[in-house]
């Protein structure tokens, strides 16, 4: 006779998964999702493409997924750690309407020698005196995506501006 245990577990296996919408909704509930991500995590749930595009489709016309909203999220994200052009390459990976990410990464290269300047300053907090030094802190703003104008500013010494009290 079978334990308790194996007849719950057979009971659940047969029962009918996810469908393909419900699955995209799991998903989008979690975080925002590219229209290519989504695509690529249910195409294994799907039996055909068409049938995961007309998902998708009927998901952006209900506006559950939206490209605009996905490039916010990631420049909200990704915004505090990297510069605009690490951002705008993440976004180019998924496919997203050139207007989308232009709009998106030119809000973050409005704050980017702001935030650039707390990521330096949480790290080093130091102008370098030595050639060496100041490389190894080049480079790590470099590997972070921001611009060499604004790695200049920064190993320079300019401060960001406080904003004016009234």
């Amino acid at each position: 006779m079978a334990a308790p245990e194996d007849d719950a577990g057979a009971a659940r296996s047969r029962r009918p998964g996810l469908s393909l919408k419900g699955r995209a909704l799991k998903y989008l509930a979690a975080r925002e999702h590219s229209r290519v991500e989504l695509r690529r995590k249910l195409g294994p749930y799907a039996e055909t493409p068409e049938e995961v595009g007309r998902v998708l489709d009927e998901l952006e016309s209900r506006r559950f997924l939206s490209a605009e909203r996905f490039a916010e999220s990631v420049a909200h994200r990704r915004g505090a750690r990297y510069g605009a052009s690490r951002v705008q390459a993440e976004l180019a990976q998924h496919q997203l309407p050139p207007d989308v990410v232009r709009d998106a990464v030119q809000t973050l290269r409005d704050s980017e020698f702001d935030r650039a300047w707390a990521l330096w300053a949480r790290r080093y907090g130091a102008i370098p005196t030595e050639a060496a030094e100041r490389a190894r802190q080049s480079r790590f703003l470099a590997s972070r995506g921001f611009s060499g104008d604004i790695i200049r500013r920064i190993l320079r010494g300019e401060t960001p501006e406080l904003p004016a009290e009234e």
